[in-house]
């Protein structure tokens, strides 16, 4: 039973590390237009779409990172428009998260606003290790700059716009 498992295991393995170099032949070189498609995509399913705040959210550091170059290669963002909040669970440790986050980032701790622990009693306790450092918003803020309040918003959300009304309607897809 255990040399089976181990080889079973060992399949697995293999098959992944297949399916990755095939994926990545697939893909190919990515561009500026492909990382703007894969950013509306990305805001599509974790972006803020309510109250003209331009925002994502995720636990994990890829995705941040993704959200971060996309904002700042296509939104032209800078890195002093970032605000970052954490929300974190009883078993993470609040600075280590900061830390962790601003490290990972290059946002400074000084862009973070207060850290949100979520206390409530009636969660699963599934999630308990699962998410160390806790999930992170990172935020856009204006700082005086139009072109990243309310407008930036209403960008994004004109591309998302578009870019769904091209694909459902088979006019943009070739």
């Amino acid at each position: 039973k255990l040399k089976s498992a181990v080889t079973k295991s060992q399949q697995k393995i293999d098959q992944i590390n297949q399916m990755h170099t095939l994926a990545t032949k697939e893909i190919g070189k990515m561009g500026k237009r492909d990382l703007w498609f894969l950013g509306i995509g990305l805001y599509l399913g974790e972006g803020c779409k309510h109250n003209e705040t331009t925002s994502i959210a995720n636990s994990n550091p890829d995705i941040i990172l993704i959200a971060i170059k996309w904002f700042k290669e296509i939104c032209e963002v800078e890195t002093k428009n970032f605000k970052a909040r954490l929300h974190i669970y009883p078993d993470n440790d609040e600075k280590k998260s900061i830390e962790y986050w601003s490290l990972i980032t290059g946002i400074p701790k000084n862009q973070f606003s207060k850290t949100q622990v979520d206390r409530r009693t009636n969660k699963s306790n599934k999630k308990i290790g699962r998410i160390p450092y806790g999930t992170m918003h990172l935020n856009v803020k204006s700082l005086g700059n139009k072109k990243y309040g309310k407008m930036l918003h209403r960008r994004i959300a004109g591309w998302s716009n578009a870019a769904i009304e091209k694909i459902t309607s088979n006019a943009g897809v070739v």
